[in-house]
């Protein structure tokens, strides 16, 4: 395991003090607020610890509220909603300064035979083929307005090796490209067995690339470029089978639409052996910044 993917999960690895409420620390982020897939994954962590270890989560729906201080502890208050034969709801909101920041409802459900289909994995190359962070970022530094940029980058994506099938927002800003994106992901390093392990880790994840596909669609290069300012706005996610987040999981993501200052991505992760593992849709706030 690598020092950075044991420091990552040391961070999703929250302290109890109190029945149902928890407390989790941060760490800097790219952007000058706690990175949106640390908290959905931090509050997951809090509502599967309130449930029965034979019930494993089967989707999470999320806001986020305000910008996290990375600064300053995070409050993680677990509210059980619902404990049913089948089925386990859990809302947990994140507290700092006395402010809600985040706020999840998370379910969970007692695994079950039943009618099972799924969509067809799309086409991707070997993740193997590709380049690693360590040797696309370093290409690409003069295009962000931040010279540390790829570094921080780097830094902040350490723990997870994630490789683009195409050349990323920052590589082509300026060009419209067709408004869909994937990545391979997995972590630097074996994970525990643990079912809820995954999953965090996954949402974790989630939240890096996901809005992607929307600057594609207008050839923007990002938040790192700076040619549009934007922070997640809400975030759903559905977990379909089992999977390890230490394998190899193509992220399909797409774009259907973007209005109002906001863009909407959707997205499906697979296993390597074309598993249907997960749907996640997120709307973001973008803007093109006044001169």
């Amino acid at each position: 395991m690598s020092a950075a993917l044991e420091s990552l999960l040391d961070l999703l690895d929250l302290e109890q003090i109190e029945q149902d409420i928890f407390r989790g620390m941060s760490r800097s982020a790219v952007v000058p607020r706690v990175f949106g897939g640390q908290v959905a994954a931090q509050a997951l962590v809090a509502a599967g610890r309130t449930v029965p270890e034979d019930r494993g989560a089967h989707s999470l729906h999320a806001y986020f509220l305000r910008p996290g201080d990375p600064g300053a502890p995070i409050v993680y208050s677990v509210d059980r909603i619902r404990d049913g034969r089948s089925f386990t709801t859990r809302r947990v909101v994140a507290v700092q300064h006395g402010k809600p920041i985040f706020h999840l409802s998370a379910s969970f459900q007692v695994h079950e035979e039943g009618m099972d289909h799924q969509a067809v994995m799309p086409p991707a190359p070997d993740p193997e083929t590709l380049p690693t962070a360590a040797e696309m970022l370093p290409r690409y530094a003069h295009r962000f307005t931040d010279p540390s940029m790829a570094d921080r980058l780097l830094e902040a994506r350490a723990a997870v090796d994630l490789r683009y099938v195409d050349a990323p927002p920052f590589a082509t800003a300026g060009e419209p490209r067709e408004p869909r994106s994937q990545v391979w992901f997995r972590t630097h390093g074996k994970l525990a067995d643990d079912p809820l392990v995954h999953v965090c880790m996954a949402t974790y994840v989630s939240d890096m690339t996901l809005l992607d596909s929307v600057l594609l669609a207008h050839g923007r290069g990002g938040w790192s470029v700076g040619d549009v300012v934007g922070a997640s706005l809400d975030h759903a996610m559905w977990f379909h089978r089992p999977f390890r987040a230490d394998e190899w999981l193509l992220y399909d993501q797409e774009s259907p639409s973007a209005s109002g200052g906001r863009g909407l991505g959707q997205a499906r992760i697979w296993t390597a052996d074309g598993k249907l593992a997960i749907t996640v849709i997120q709307e973001g706030l973008v803007r093109v910044p006044r001169d």
